[in-house]
């Protein structure tokens, strides 16, 4: 394989960079040509192409977001569109592709490898969602952020004795909302993958801990579960504490990358190139008990992931 592309698809994660970095240098490094493909699918549609270097990706693989930018294409769920991205694969002579994002991506990754481009999925999204890896680019530092923001808003919530509801991304998922509620001590988690009892879980909870001495308190809500805002409305109403609500979003997604997303991404962009330059039929790339794996696509869309109920449990026995 003489020519490979990379491209970013989906919503943007802190690392994309780092893997976009290490898959330009490993294929230099195999002798290969490397293209950058612009704003994801979007842009293989439409030939927003440029051969990288090893200079013209120096110096991000500390930055956050993704240099080759991304988007969303409804004109690449459908086959005219993926022959348009065929078409511009002949003319660039791409053989072989790189998709950096989550299963939306993925499952674009099949589709086109169809057509006789093979493609090598890898996981690149701060929800932590895809089934076939124990960890995804992105994650480490989205959970931290959610961290280091908590942590500043408890200071006023500490320094008043309020409540403060602090609502997390985690439409479908979880994870980040019950990894940074268990970092910074969160009262009540709530999270997709549980229901919950307003009283009990809540109310409840913060009832239990005042009678012990506590005077503030923090409730994690991943964005999927309830509105923030008139969960922290009920709470002021039936307790009389002073409760805020704080919707973090999008600084959530930003920020330099942490060491643990910059070592991963980067792994993950060596495996993929060496899979190309191997002959390996298309596949997704993941992680499982700290060693790089990788499945068939359909193989890897077809796994599914579950939280962790030991740590929800663990969770709810230590915030008392």
């Amino acid at each position: 394989m003489k020519t490979i592309a990379v491209l970013t698809s989906g919503g943007d994660a802190p690392g994309m960079n780092a893997a976009v970095r290490a898959v330009v240098r490993t294929g230099i490094y195999n002798d290969m040509r490397v293209m950058g493909v612009y704003n994801g699918y979007e842009g293989l549609m439409n030939g927003d192409i440029e051969e990288l270097s090893l200079r013209s990706i120096g110096n991000i693989i500390q930055r956050g977001g993704t240099v080759l930018r991304s988007a969303r294409s409804a004109e690449f769920t459908q086959e005219s569109g993926r022959l348009r991205a065929l078409e511009t694969c002949k003319k660039f002579g791409i053989e072989g592709l790189v998709v950096i994002g989550g299963d939306g991506s993925y499952r674009g990754a099949l589709e086109f490898s169809r057509l006789g481009v093979t493609c090598v999925g890898v996981p690149g999204t701060i929800d932590n969602d895809i089934g076939c890896t124990d960890y995804t680019i992105g994650f480490d530092t989205a959970i931290n952020t959610v961290m280091e923001m908590v942590d500043k808003v408890r200071d006023t919530t500490e320094s008043h004795s309020r409540c403060s509801v602090i609502e997390v991304m985690g439409r479908d998922a979880g994870y980040i909302g019950l990894e940074a509620g268990i970092a910074v001590g969160a009262t009540s988690i709530l999270i997709p993958e549980f229901e919950y009892d307003f009283d009990k879980d809540v109310l409840g909870r913060m009832q239990n801990t005042i009678v012990t001495g506590k005077r503030h308190f923090v409730i994690i809500v991943a964005e999927g579960v309830g509105d923030a805002m008139e969960m922290a409305k009920k709470i002021e109403q039936f307790t009389g504490i002073e409760t805020r609500a704080t919707i973090l979003g999008y600084v959530q997604r930003g920020g330099s990358p942490t060491v643990r997303d910059r070592v991963l991404a980067s792994r993950m962009g060596n495996e993929a190139v060496r899979l190309l330059r191997d002959g390996e039929e298309s596949c997704v790339i993941g992680v499982r008990n700290e060693e790089i794996v990788h499945y068939p696509i359909e193989e890897g869309l077809a796994m599914k992931k579950t939280i962790d109920v030991e740590q929800y449990r663990m969770a709810y026995e230590i915030s008392i």
